[in-house]
């Protein structure tokens, strides 16, 4: 292996010990916890080393929550590529992104409530976010029924993103998860009128 080659793998590997341990610290301490230093000493690197990878505290946080975007995006997809019907595949999107908040509440909490500069929703959007979102209209498309897909796309997000922070701070009936995912697919899927039976 050439040196060059050697030395991009190094780097790569220092690269994810970072996340890898950034993630670590902030799922047992919380995101207060992570700053460079403690990374540092964590790791044993001193903190120049870090900021040859990253430029920062916040820099770190993007690049978890960057992480956490392809993280869902699979999960969404193979929650869709299971389901054998739209009206399912709504449902299992929706148990899906319920389940990965529950599951990576330090990640999540970096792709959506810390403060990155990460833009939604334009032609300069990183492709994990594009990606999630994608995943997230699929599912939502094949219900529209006429209906902006995009906007119902934005609906069915902002609904599961609230049904996440209510179930965070433990405003919702933890028993009651399924029933609530069984009534938010009603919620946005168009029954056929008589009219349209005709």
């Amino acid at each position: 292996m050439a040196i060059h080659q050697r030395k991009e793998r190094e780097q790569a590997e220092r690269r994810k010990l970072i996340i890898n341990t950034a993630r670590e610290l902030a799922n047992s301490e919380g995101w207060g916890a992570v700053t460079t230093r403690r990374l540092a000493d964590l790791i044993e690197y001193s903190q120049p080393v870090l900021y040859k990878h990253f430029k920062g505290k916040e820099d770190i946080v993007r690049t978890v929550a960057l992480e956490g975007f392809d993280e869902l995006a699979t999960g969404l997809r193979e929650a869709r590529g299971r389901a054998d019907s739209p009206e399912a595949g709504l449902w299992a999107l929706g148990r899906a992104y319920t389940h990965f908040a529950a599951k990576n509440p330090t990640v999540y909490e970096a792709m959506f409530t810390m403060s990155v500069d990460l833009v939604f929703g334009q032609p300069d959007s990183p492709d994990s976010l594009v990606e999630a979102f994608d995943e997230l209209r699929r599912a939502v498309e094949v219900v529209a029924a006429g209906r902006d897909v995009d906007t119902l796309s934005e609906l069915v997000w902002c609904a599961l993103h609230g049904m996440v922070t209510l179930n965070r701070s433990g405003r919702l009936r933890p028993s009651h998860e399924d029933e609530r995912l069984s009534v938010f697919v009603e919620q946005f899927i168009v029954l056929p009128t008589d009219q349209d039976a005709d």
